[in-house]
């Protein structure tokens, strides 16, 4: 049982780990060629920048879901 909630667990961290990484790609990709030529991952600005807004508008609630989220990702 222990070996299963390993094997998962390293499963969902890699999976993290690849979205984590198409994200900053796709940041770094809107900025260099454009969000309209982007036709796999779409305008991923706009999509933080409405998250964040998103955050910012729920006051201490958003705060706990962004702390919530660092820590899912280890962001310190």
């Amino acid at each position: 049982m222990d070996s299963m909630m390993k094997t998962i667990v390293g499963f969902v961290n890699g999976l993290t780990g690849i979205l984590v990484a198409v994200i900053g790609l796709g940041i770094v990709g809107s900025i260099a060629v454009g969000a309209d030529n982007l036709f796999f991952v779409g305008d991923v600005i706009d999509n933080l920048v409405m998250y964040v807004g998103m955050l910012g508008d729920s006051g201490l609630a958003g705060l706990i879901v962004l702390l919530i989220i660092m820590g899912v990702l280890n962001i310190k």
